[in-house]
């Protein structure tokens, strides 16, 4: 699988998310099997590139190659600008955001609401490629179906995007109007498939290994990209990988080396946010971990009463050791819970 010249591991990509693939995230993912990691999206806009937020965005400290960035704006020479300003910074793939269904994103005609104005979306397009072709950085785009349902007008900007230059495309199989609510739908993912030289990545609702198979087979996409899926089950990738290269499951990891995954997750996560807003933003990572395990809700919500790094490491330490003492392997979402003389 390549992105313009740049070789990758596999075609199992991490979808970009906004308050969720922030480094720490996109390394462990890798770690577990994705071949590829997009971070959150970046702003265009230059006073914001200073910010707090912004710069813990764009920092890619011992993050292993390749690195892509994700740019969001609606200014062609904003949008330029800003694909320079993070490839000064590390940063050896771009892509272009027209995929955020997000209200506040949106309102500012940035995301899937590009999808409106095709002319723009282009302008957009070419400005990048233009601006990265000099330091030879390929240039991806994620979008959705369309607008609406009665928009759906991917295969055009498709085919426009791959005359400017785009070395890649991912397709969420979604209009803007769905959300994420709903079914995605593959046909129109493989309907650009059949149009496109470039590869093509299908996105949305791959949550299992024969998920991943079937939208493969459906699309003839070149690659898939899992978001919501990974939350809280990062080894997802490996599990595919498997299945597609063997056709068999592997068994479900042990407990301990979950419990090791997620420590070294939250100490890189204080690492990147420092303790106060780490241990906040770290609660989100502990809940989809744990959310569907025995006794986890009660455990969500003790997690979300401490207010230190310490205090959150000892409580995750100790749940996982109870936990694997119950099962060495990963349980299933229904096996037995804990009692109260199980967790003591």
């Amino acid at each position: 699988m390549k992105i313009g010249h740049v070789v990758l591991p596999n075609n199992l990509f991490v979808a970009p998310m906004a308050g969720v693939t922030d480094r720490p995230f996109r390394m462990l993912c890798r770690q577990l099997g994705a071949g590829y990691a997009v971070s959150e999206m970046v702003t265009s806009q230059k006073h914001l590139w200073a910010s707090l937020k912004t710069s813990r965005r764009a920092d890619h400290t011992g993050e292993p190659a390749p690195i892509a960035v994700q740019i969001a704006g609606v200014d062609p020479a904003e949008m330029a600008d800003a694909a320079r300003h993070n490839i000064d910074r590390g940063a050896q793939i771009i892509d272009i955001n027209m995929g955020c269904p997000a209200k506040k994103v949106c309102n500012t005609w940035a995301g899937s609401a590009l999808m409106q104005n095709e002319p723009l979306a282009l302008r957009i397009v070419e400005a990048v490629v233009a601006a990265c072709a000099p330091r030879n950085v390929p240039v991806t785009l994620k979008m959705r179906t369309g607008w609406c349902a009665a928009q759906k007008n991917a295969p055009v900007l498709a085919r426009a995007a791959q005359e400017a230059g785009i070395a890649m495309l991912t397709v969420h199989g979604r209009t803007r109007e769905q959300g994420y609510g709903g079914q995605a739908e593959y046909d129109t993912i493989a309907a650009i498939k059949a149009e496109l030289r470039i590869p093509v990545v299908a996105n949305g609702d791959i949550d299992s290994p024969e998920k991943a198979a079937a939208v493969l087979k459906s699309t003839g996409a070149d690659a898939l990209m899992i978001g919501r899926a990974a939350q809280g089950r990062p080894w997802i990738f490996r599990e595919i990988a498997h299945y597609l290269a063997t056709g068999a499951h592997l068994p479900p990891p042990p407990t301990a080396d979950v419990r090791g995954w997620l420590l070294a997750h939250l100490q890189d996560h204080y690492g990147l946010y420092g303790e106060f807003t780490g241990v906040r933003t770290a609660r989100k990572h502990i809940g989809w971990a744990v959310k569907a395990l025995p006794g986890g809700e009660a455990f969500r919500a003790a997690m979300n009463t401490l207010e230190t790094a310490d205090a959150q490491l000892r409580a995750v330490t100790s749940f996982f050791d109870e936990l694997a003492a119950l099962h060495p392997r990963w349980p299933a979402a229904n096996a037995p819970r804990m009692t109260e003389q199980d967790a003591a």
